[in-house]
């Protein structure tokens, strides 16, 4: 029988801070807490601490925006330019939908991709709404034709969340509470403001040891940026899976490859997910974030590893599902 304390102790470093689960179906087969929510206050890290999960936050925009296509409020093929009007005028007039789902539409990114860093017009404290972003996306010139290729791109997700209000007639925080959170059950999940999170949530530290509220969104989009659980993310795999949150034909589109990924990667993408052999993975960091939850559609197993510092934690989560088989 697995000694998984050791075996996960021997794969995370020692300074590893955050939550590792280990889960098939409803049973629970390991969890656990490691390291410190808030380092000033000691207070330390348990499964119930809600952490930031970066650009796990896309498969919830995905879902929305699909959501809005089967109820013919929107299409694959619709444009962007339809829904923006004369705002962002350097996002070509033929990117669509579908596009900027899957990652090809070409627009450039008001995000470094190589540094991680936010060259913003803004002040981060200042995005707290999706129409605030305006700003820090207007002038960024397009990276490739819309179609052309696959490359990853943050900003698309904003526009995405955008194009869902403006196609909804609803903010794009509460067509996530509305759409995704509320049937999934997701009770702990929400987009906290990171000047003002509550006692249950884990700030996140940059290698300095600083925090982060200074380096990201003080409230996230579409994009990334909500904060979960281990319990909730559990939750969403059911949800999703079993047809809560949208119909099981369109869950099998969004779970299907869209686009083949970066040509050195060994995954595909699907519409806001990662696409590896049998499994759908939710993956995301940041300065102060690391995620990433893998769900094997064939054992019906998921691994899940959280922390609130930037560390590699890939291993870890490969050394996981080797363990549950």
């Amino acid at each position: 029988m697995t000694d998984w304390p050791v075996e996960v102790g021997r794969v995370a470093a020692a300074d590893f801070s955050g939550v590792v689960s280990v889960s098939r179906g409803a049973d629970i087969i390991f969890e656990r807490a490691y390291g410190m929510a808030d380092r000033a206050h000691g207070i330390a890290c348990r499964p119930q601490t809600r952490f930031a999960i970066a650009s796990g936050t896309k498969a919830l925009t995905a879902l929305v925006v699909l959501r809005l296509i089967a109820d013919d409020a929107l299409s694959l093929s619709t444009t962007a330019r339809s829904l923006l009007g004369e705002d962002l005028p350097l996002i070509a007039d033929d990117v669509t939908v579908e596009q900027l789902l899957n990652h090809t539409s070409g627009i450039g990114d008001y995000v470094d991709e190589e540094t991680g860093e936010l060259p913003l017009r803004v002040p981060v404290y200042e995005l707290v709404n999706t129409s605030d972003y305006l700003p820090a996306l207007d002038g960024v010139p397009t990276k490739f034709s819309a179609g052309a290729r696959f490359g990853y791109c943050n900003s698309g997700y904003i526009v995405l969340a955008l194009i869902a209000e403006r196609a909804s007639g609803s903010g794009y925080h509460d067509l996530v509470r509305e759409q995704v959170l509320r049937p999934a059950g997701m009770q702990d999940t929400d987009f906290l403001r990171s000047d003002n999170l509550p006692g249950d949530a884990a700030l996140g530290y940059l290698p300095d040891g600083r925090t982060n509220v200074f380096a990201l969104p003080v409230r996230g989009n579409g994009d990334g940026g909500i904060y979960t659980t281990l319990a909730d993310v559990r939750r969403f795999w059911a949800a999703l899976f079993d047809g809560r949150l949208l119909d099981l034909q369109w869950v099998d589109r969004m779970t299907a490859a869209q686009s083949a990924g970066p040509p050195a990667h060994r995954m595909s993408y699907g519409y806001g997910c990662w696409l590896e052999d049998t499994a759908v993975v939710l993956d995301g960091g940041d300065h102060g974030v690391s995620f990433r939850s893998v769900f094997d559609r064939s054992s019906g197993s998921c691994c899940t590893v959280i922390a609130n510092l930037e560390t590699p934690i890939s291993p870890l989560v490969a050394r996981l599902r080797e363990l549950t088989g």
